[in-house]
């Protein structure tokens, strides 16, 4: 642990590199823009190779606690004696607390009044446990929904309903991993058991639900602002949850092959559900043709370097891989196809590669970036919502690669960098498709594809007190730096994040 606290010191003190931008993904190059008939087209693909299970990946570990962050406020300036703004986030909840999902009569009363009194209630009712206690409880287990027969449904019940919709095996399994608290696991629990039954009647399904928990081992030591150890009443070392980078350890733990992943906030009323459905079954589509395509080219580039003649054949895969030698990576049918596979991957993937030194070291440098896990994220078109984004970076090894960056990640002294945040066109609402098998049916260790140099850290407080604390990779920024990517652009329909509590207002979580 000494050595672990020593080495995370040592990096607050010399930071992390900044990323080299070359441009930010764009239509133009990085983001594909499907038309609905080709849409329609990458819903239907049947893949060319076998799909070794489907599992929704859930990241749920967070409390509510910023969600009514300005309820709290308000909360506490009533309880001062003042009263709140009437535009306020409080006297905003209060007056249309009949339109939230967790309403009833029986809490607030049949109608809103509007006085300090009726706020001070809804702030008790809505935020401690003399009422529903969401104040300290997890977003997944909030009522976000209300529907016409009287029935409410929690955030996590609703990826129940979609997991159904687009992830059900052939034998009608749902797999879902949902990262949680260990505090939380009981309040989870109660949620399916409350709506198990009934979700599996309705929709001919049985669910397989796993609840996994961030590995404390992961926490990451915090420091004051002269970069020591950050020290608690006790004489402690303060060890904080280092971010949902974390969480690659939980993804790696995912035994199926096509995992989709999706934040437990970013659900909608379920009127939504075949939209939803609709982009999910695309962005699979193009996940699985991307990844029969590089099956088919790492085949091939497996036989033509063992055997100097090109060919493909599917299963059963050519044996294990052996170093090629360099008079038969010589050959022009293998610089053919090294030439064909490095157009395809600077086309669909922005991967351009750096000249080789000779011809076995390009086909090793090839193979060796094709080799990957897959992810195929959705892209909406950015319309001032804070959060990470799609770029072209270039790597040290002098190729480039799409990446997701968050904006402390861009050095605010380079303007071209600058210039390449502001000409950004989209951003990540975190709505990935990914593929962690590899060629020869093996399952890719996905902390082996993590990129160290791309964590960050942030200024936080604990008990009033400044301290700063260390980011690993980001799950769908540096964790899956070295993941071979396609960014597409998704409508803006299907991204329907409840940050705030009054996100429940917006039509995606209210009734037709």
């Amino acid at each position: 642990m000494k050595t672990k606290i020593a080495a995370q010191v040592e990096r607050f003190k010399k930071g992390f590199p900044w990323l080299e931008i070359v441009s930010p993904a764009t239509p133009e190059r990085g983001i594909c823009v499907l038309s609905e008939e080709e849409a329609e087209r990458s819903a239907a693909y049947e893949p060319a190779f076998p799909v070794r299970g489907r599992c929704k990946f859930v990241p749920a570990s967070g409390a509510a606690s910023r969600m009514f962050k300005d309820i709290f406020s308000g909360y506490e300036a009533l309880k001062n004696g003042a009263d709140v703004d009437p535009q306020s986030a409080l006297a905003r909840l209060a007056a249309s607390i009949d339109h939230f999902a967790f309403w009833s009569e029986d809490l607030f009363g049949l109608a809103a009044v509007d006085s300090p009194q009726f706020r001070r209630l809804v702030a008790e009712k809505v935020l401690t446990d003399a009422g529903l206690g969401y104040g300290s409880k997890p977003k997944g287990v909030i009522r976000f929904h209300r529907y016409p027969d009287g029935e409410c449904r929690t955030a996590f019940a609703e990826h129940l309903v979609e997991g159904q919709a687009y992830m059900r095996d052939e034998d009608g399994s749902v797999h879902l991993t949902v990262t949680i608290s260990p505090e939380h696991r009981p309040l989870f629990e109660a949620v399916l058991s409350e709506v198990r039954e009934a979700c599996e009647a309705k929709y001919g399904v049985r669910y397989d639900i796993r609840f996994t928990c961030q590995d404390p081992g992961t926490n990451t030591v915090a420091v004051d602002l002269d970069n020591k150890p950050f020290l608690k009443e006790d004489g402690t070392v303060l060890m904080r949850p280092a971010g949902h980078g974390a969480l690659i350890h939980n993804l790696d733990e995912v035994q199926e092959e096509l995992i989709s992943i999706k934040n437990i906030d970013n659900v909608s009323n379920e009127r939504f559900l075949p939209l939803t459905s609709r982009w999910k079954r695309a962005l699979m589509g193009k996940c699985l043709e991307l990844r029969d395509r590089i099956y088919m080219y790492l085949n091939e580039l497996d036989m033509v370097t063992l055997s100097g003649i090109r060919g493909y054949e599917p299963f059963p895969y050519v044996p294990a891989y052996s170093a090629p030698r360099e008079d038969v990576c010589a050959t022009p049918e293998c610089q053919a196809l090294c030439r064909e596979i490095e157009d395809f991957m600077a086309r669909e993937l922005c991967l351009d590669m750096p000249v080789a030194k000779d011809c076995r070291s390009r086909v090793e440098a090839i193979r060796a970036k094709l080799n990957r896990p897959i992810r195929v994220c959705g892209m909406v078109r950015n319309e001032g919502q804070p959060g990470g984004g799609p770029f072209l970076i270039k790597e040290e090894d002098g190729s480039t690669s799409l990446q997701i960056l968050e904006s402390v990640q861009i050095n605010p002294d380079d303007l071209a960098a600058l210039a390449a945040l502001q000409a950004a066109t989209h951003f990540n609402p975190v709505d990935i498709i990914c593929c962690v098998y590899d060629y020869k049916g093996a399952k890719f260790h996905l902390p082996d594809f993590v990129d160290e140099e791309t964590g960050f850290i942030s200024h936080k407080s604990w008990q009033g007190r400044e301290l700063k604390a260390l980011e690993l990779p980001g799950l769908w920024n540096g964790s899956m730096s070295r993941w071979n990517t396609l960014f597409v652009e998704v409508p803006a329909e299907t991204f329907s994040p409840v940050k705030v509590v009054l996100d429940l207002l917006k039509a995606p979580h209210q009734p037709a």
